[in-house]
């Protein structure tokens, strides 16, 4: 990769220090964490529910004795143009905190909610409340809440109105 000089400075640096390299990140993946050996079933939930994407999976070569399935290191789930990692929360995972659905919601934004929202508690998940509209729906259009069978939240909404400042 080409350095060019800048101010007669020699390559790589300005004003005599070394250059910091530019980071650039190529995606954002969550990692969601489900009570252990049920992460197969939340994917399974979340291509019914949602109908999700399976793209990746990774699970444990070994297994312990008292497990039937193997664990679930990773699977990664496509939603729209997003990428989820839903793994088995274990003792030595890398979730900070061993909870499952501390402080966590999704928004899943579609034009018709009314079928999302049924779709989804056909496959199980359960509303808390009904479908909002106006200034209350905090996607910023219609809204509903539901909980899926693994404890996390998921607003399910309107794309939110483009809001437009108009001067006078």
């Amino acid at each position: 990769m080409a350095t060019e000089a800048t101010n007669g400075a020699p390559a790589g640096e300005i004003n005599g220090a070394a250059a910091e390299k530019t980071v650039t990140y190529s995606s954002l993946k969550p990692q969601l964490f489900v009570e252990s050996s049920k992460a197969t079933d939340a994917v399974a939930f979340y291509k019914a529910a949602f109908g999700a994407e399976e793209v990746n999976r990774v699970s444990h070569p070994k297994r312990k004795a008292d497990q039937e399935l193997p664990m679930l290191l990773s699977a990664e789930i496509k939603l729209g143009n997003a990428s989820i990692l839903i793994s088995d929360l274990t003792d030595d995972s890398a979730a900070p905190v061993k909870s499952v659905g501390t402080g966590l919601v999704f928004c899943l934004e579609t034009e018709d909610i009314e079928a999302a929202v049924d779709k989804a508690i056909k496959a199980g998940a359960v509303a808390e409340g009904e479908i909002s509209e106006g200034e209350g729906a905090s996607c910023g259009g219609r809204v509903c809440k539901v909980k899926d069978p693994y404890g996390i939240v998921w607003l399910i909404c309107t794309p939110a109105k483009k809001c437009v400042n108009v001067e006078a």
